[in-house]
């Protein structure tokens, strides 16, 4: 799965209303970022290395597998898998966009 399809899925999933209204960065190393920023009155899903309050540095194959429910978010993070810049509080919120 691309960084391209990723960011067609959570542009999907997000729609116009984004569950928070901030900017939420995931940084997956040398192979991108998307960006949800739901600050504005419709949400935007890009590719942007802009400024976020809560930036989540994860691979992209953990981001895959926290996704698919096959890798629990708290214990990546715990683990070391996931770390969160910023805001924490808007990165527990992800859930409901990942599922």
């Amino acid at each position: 799965m691309s960084l391209q399809t990723i960011t067609d899925e959570l542009r999907q999933q997000v729609g116009n209303h984004a569950p928070f209204s901030a900017i939420i960065k995931f940084h997956f190393g040398d192979d991108g970022v998307i960006r949800i920023d739901g600050s504005g009155a419709a949400a935007v899903v890009d590719n942007d290395d802009a400024d976020a309050d809560c930036t989540v540095h994860v691979t992209m194959d953990n981001f895959k597998e926290i996704a698919a429910g096959t890798l629990n978010p708290q214990m990546a993070f715990m683990s070391g898998k996931l770390r969160v810049e910023g805001d924490i509080s808007l990165a527990m919120q992800l859930g409901s966009i990942l599922g």
